[in-house]
């Protein structure tokens, strides 16, 4: 049970009778309450779910398998995931608590003024993906992405999209359209590519003076327009920014104001309950957003450490791998997996499995990374599903702050090469992973019969769905090893 301040503002998870606000019990009752239209019994098995947080993984991945034989069935779970997380949070305000869809129409306590900042550069011509050091364009980009589609790093779908936009820079700088950014200083959001290239971007986030200078500069060193929320003050980063857990009534009147079509992309991240608190306001303004403006696009960036189903194709490719793995890896394997019961090194997928299911999961990051990043996955299922435009990619694993200052999960990522996983610095994802919201926004993907294939559509894996072994039973060792070359 993890207790939440009273003096938490806006979305909070509800107060039992004693004034606890337990994440567990909010987290295994939504899981629950998503699996019952597909799988009553793995409904059940979540309710009573005793140690949720360390096997709560097993559950989430229930939750993918559950509607693999039939979209219906993964929509409905979806819905019904949606619903119950709504149902059950909680909006707090000067000590009074009402249902988290309130917000859904209360009106803004005070509303939010535009500032504005214009670059002062010609927006780029040209697609440029910074890489190890380089800049890549061009042929030297195009051969890039042939070498990380022979490492299985990323499917095919996602370098065809890329090549695209390097055919079409004139999309780069998105003309006619705003983006509003939730997170916007986040290190795998799109804010700060798009400026670079021309575009107009509504920014959302903390009001701290420090990230506001920060974005201000990359604006004025860019191309594009930054829109800023902000309150009274004469310096605008003093005066920019909201919390949108406390406000999500005045930012959906400030971005609904927008008088362009909008793209709502959601680049939120935050420790533990809070993360689960992010997703749900956003959810909620997204909603309410799209009442007040039909044509609303919506962008997600997804985490590759999550369960997902993959298409043969990455099952083929993983079987290769792990049959030709080399005879060092082969003899070290036989005694590490009978020591481990099987836990480690064992392949990623049955051979012949359409389709796959690549569960990359890691406990350590928890229930409420994993609940968040859900809601996230059902919202994009649900509106699509629905007509609306929806970006929804997953991005590969980055050296990001949050994950560097987590020792172990650096320690994992500094390993991860020695099991065919490529770990991304966070320039690279930036620019890839905007180059594909650009290339959504201009030519949708094609419909597919199933929206487990609009998930893996154009994913940016790193490698954990193409490589050799289950990500679980290589991540240990990974991490071991990682830990090594970091004393060295």
């Amino acid at each position: 049970m993890t207790p939440v301040s009273d003096e938490a503002q806006g979305v909070v998870f509800p107060a039992d009778a004693s004034g606890r606000r337990s994440t567990t019990a909010v987290g295994r009752a939504v899981l629950a309450d998503a699996l019952r239209p597909a799988d009553p019994a793995g409904a059940r098995a979540a309710e009573q779910e005793t140690a949720w947080r360390t096997r709560y993984v097993g559950h989430f991945r229930r939750q993918v398998e559950a509607g693999l034989d039939s979209a219906q069935a993964w929509l409905e779970m979806a819905g019904t995931g949606l619903e119950s997380v709504a149902d059950r949070m909680a909006v707090a305000r000067d000590g009074e608590e009402a249902g988290a869809r309130t917000l859904l129409t209360a009106p803004p306590e005070r509303p939010l003024e535009t500032a504005e900042v214009v670059g002062v550069r010609d927006p780029v011509d040209r697609l440029v993906v910074p890489y190890r050091g380089a800049r890549l364009e061009g042929d030297a980009l195009r051969a890039q992405l042939a070498r990380w589609l022979a490492d299985g790093v990323l499917e095919p779908s996602a370098a065809q999209a890329v090549e695209t936009v390097i055919d079409h820079p004139e999309w780069l700088a998105l003309p006619g359209r705003a983006v509003a950014v939730l997170g916007a200083a986040s290190e795998m959001g799109p804010a700060s590519t798009l400026l670079r290239w021309g575009a107009t971007v509504a920014a959302v986030d903390l009001p701290r003076p420090a990230l506001w200078e920060r974005l201000e500069r990359t604006a004025r060193e860019g191309a594009g327009r930054l829109l800023v929320p902000v309150r009274d003050g004469d310096v605008l980063a003093r005066a920019a920014g909201t919390d949108l857990i406390a406000d999500v009534p005045a930012v959906a009147q400030w971005l609904g104001a927008r008088p362009q079509p909008l793209v709502l992309a959601n680049c939120l991240y935050a420790d533990g309950g809070t993360h689960v608190r992010l997703s749900v306001a956003a959810d909620l303004l997204a909603q309410r957003l799209q009442t007040a403006r039909p044509g609303l696009a919506l962008a997600f960036l997804a985490t590759p450490t999550d369960v997902f189903a993959v298409p043969t194709e990455a099952v083929e490719h993983s079987v290769r791998a792990y049959t030709g793995r080399s005879r060092t890896t082969k003899l070290l394997g036989r005694p590490l997996r009978w020591a481990s019961r099987g836990r480690l090194l064992h392949r990623n997928y049955r051979p012949g499995a359409d389709p796959g299911v690549c569960d990359a999961l890691v406990p350590a990051q928890g229930p409420n990374y994993a609940l968040a990043k859900r809601i996230q996955r059902w919202r994009a299922a649900v509106a699509r599903a629905a007509g609306t435009t929806v970006s929804f990619h997953v991005a590969p694993s980055s050296r990001t702050t949050s994950v560097v200052r987590n020792r172990a999960l650096a320690a994992a990522f500094a390993g991860a090469h020695r099991f065919e996983v490529e770990i991304f610095d966070p320039a690279t994802s930036n620019a890839l992973m905007a180059a594909l919201l650009v290339h959504d926004l201009h030519a949708p993907p094609a419909g597919h019969d199933h929206p487990w294939r609009h998930e893996a559509h154009a994913a940016v894996h790193g490698g954990l769905w193409r490589g050799p072994f289950a990500p679980r039973s290589a991540l240990g060792l990974a991490a071991v090893l990682g830990y090594t070359t970091a004393r060295q």
